[in-house]
């Protein structure tokens, strides 16, 4: 088959596919903290330790899996590398929906972590079917997904909180699987036999892209600062439902409905708001340091908020918060030559799985230390205001980068469609 004739039909449902993976992130977190808690019986301080290992494990897997699927995908094609994944995905909701105890949910994120790679082969198979010259869009379209789903997820896994704290993992599993039943009678293939190659593991490396942006300089001082950014945004979907149920007493629906707020900020922001706000500001210079200052601002509010509401009043900082991630992309894009962009993306997907793996576990076990009831110290927020310092850091990075780079960009620069 012609890599273009699996035409539109195949990237619709590539992008229900790509949704149906956020909607099934975003949906269980809502409830996920009770669920710990009714297995484990330990108090809401413990349990968002055990949250971050589980989100360790996850993106774990997933950085590892990524490059790995994405080079079967080139060896076996597309389509049953796709097909597999979101079976296996259906499969672990079920596992952690029947969890009979806290070891099945670390099956399940393990099983989880593998099958939410395939946004790996996803993107390959948008490159398949999309000519060269409107793959931008299309990538663009695909990332889209991410954040709609993280919109709709929470709110829906709220709203089925209230049958009980498993009942959104089952609603996920079937999703899931129709999905995957979809797929195998409506997906065809998009990489044709003759344009196969053979596996190897040493090109399934995760850090080779990485290492190779040491060469330049001033972009690893880039990257570092947007590691550093990364890992403090961690703080948002691995402590946000323990501290506002723990805080505020948040029910499920409440958390469910405060995370779509912010993921709606989010996505008005950089789906519409971006391109004007950057030229706007003056450039993605200063773009990018006015959303480092929102950001701190945003975490130290978080972690002073006495009163639920406040949450959603500090959120709608979120509009100049969100133009860091795209502005220091753009940034770190102008040193590098055309042959090795493709590289750098890869470099700063493998960054934000680093930041995954080490930022739930960093923040849950700050937030479990300062709200156990016998900490010396009292402060929930505790989490929040470890992201701020981190930010601090991210911006001093930043602005030592940022003498190395040529006085050139003035504009919005160059937007990646990859969203964190």
């Amino acid at each position: 088959m012609s890599s273009r004739s699996a035409g539109r039909g195949a990237f619709v449902f590539i992008f229900i596919a790509v949704l149906v993976d956020s909607i099934g992130f975003g949906i269980i977190l809502p409830v996920l903290p009770r669920l710990i808690i009714e297995l484990t019986g330990v108090g809401m301080d413990r349990a968002a330790v055990y949250g971050g290992w589980l989100s360790f494990v996850y993106a774990l897997m997933q950085f590892f899996c990524a490059p790995v699927l994405g080079n079967l995908s080139d060896r076996f094609g597309r389509r049953p590398v796709l097909l597999a994944a979101l079976l296996a995905l259906g499969c672990d909701y079920l596992i952690m929906g029947f969890a009979p105890a806290i070891g099945w949910l670390f099956a399940g994120r393990l099983i989880a972590g593998v099958a939410g790679a395939s946004f790996t082969p996803a993107y390959a198979y948008v490159a398949d079917v999309t000519p060269p010259e409107r793959r931008a869009q299309s990538f663009g379209l695909v990332g889209a997904a991410f954040g709609i789903g993280f919109i709709v997820g929470p709110a829906i896994g709220g709203l089925l909180g209230g049958l009980g704290p498993r009942a959104p993992f089952f609603a996920a599993g079937a999703i899931a699987l129709a999905n995957t039943t979809l797929g195998y009678f409506a997906l065809p293939e998009s990489l044709p036999q003759r344009l196969r190659r053979p596996f190897h593991w040493t090109r399934a490396n995760p850090l080779g892209t990485v290492l190779q942006m040491l060469k330049y300089p001033v972009v690893s001082r880039l990257l570092g600062a947007l590691f550093l950014w990364q890992i403090a945004h961690q703080v948002l979907p691995s402590t946000w439902a323990f501290y506002t149920i723990s805080k505020f007493h948040w029910t499920s629906a409440e958390v469910g409905y405060s995370l779509a707020f912010v993921g709606l900020l989010m996505a008005l922001a950089q789906g519409a708001l971006t391109r004007v706000l950057i030229p706007w500001l003056g450039g993605a210079r200063r773009a990018a340091a006015a959303g480092m200052a929102a950001a701190i601002i945003a975490y130290v509010g978080y972690a002073f908020a006495t009163e639920g509401w406040m949450m959603y009043v500090v959120a709608l900082t979120t509009f100049v918060f969100a133009l860091t991630y795209p502005s220091m992309n753009a940034l770190a894009s102008q040193p590098i030559p055309p042959d090795a962009q493709g590289e750098l993306q890869g470099a700063v997907a493998g960054l934000y799985s680093l930041s995954s793996i080490v930022g739930p576990p960093l923040m849950t076990q700050v937030f479990g230390h300062f709200s156990a009831r016998s900490a010396g110290l009292y402060f929930p927020g505790a989490a929040f205001l470890t992201a701020a310092l981190l930010t601090a850091g991210c911006a001093a990075l930043f602005a030592r980068a940022l003498r190395g780079l040529a006085p050139q960009e003035t504009g919005a620069g160059r937007l990646p469609s990859l969203t964190p």
